[in-house]
């Protein structure tokens, strides 16, 4: 679970910033691109199980109680 203060507001961005410090660099290669430091378009993004497909994705607004979920690629067959 990832807190914020009541003055700050929770967005993707932010939530990705307090994993980044809590997993260190290896959170930070998974999830960003190392030349263009964007989200690697391979990531899904679902907030309460839906997914997030706005353009300027990391400033999506999170309530309290949201759950946030960051799917990597799956294949198989």
């Amino acid at each position: 679970m990832i807190a914020f203060k009541k003055s700050e507001h929770a967005t993707i961005k932010n939530v990705l910033d307090k994993l980044a410090k809590r997993y260190g660099k290896s959170f930070v290669e998974y999830v960003y691109d190392q030349r263009t430091s964007e989200i690697k378009g391979y990531l899904q993004f679902l907030v309460n199980g839906r997914s997030i497909s706005e353009p300027d994705i990391l400033d999506t607004r999170l309530a309290d109680g949201d759950v946030l979920a960051i799917i990597p690629p799956v294949g198989g067959g």
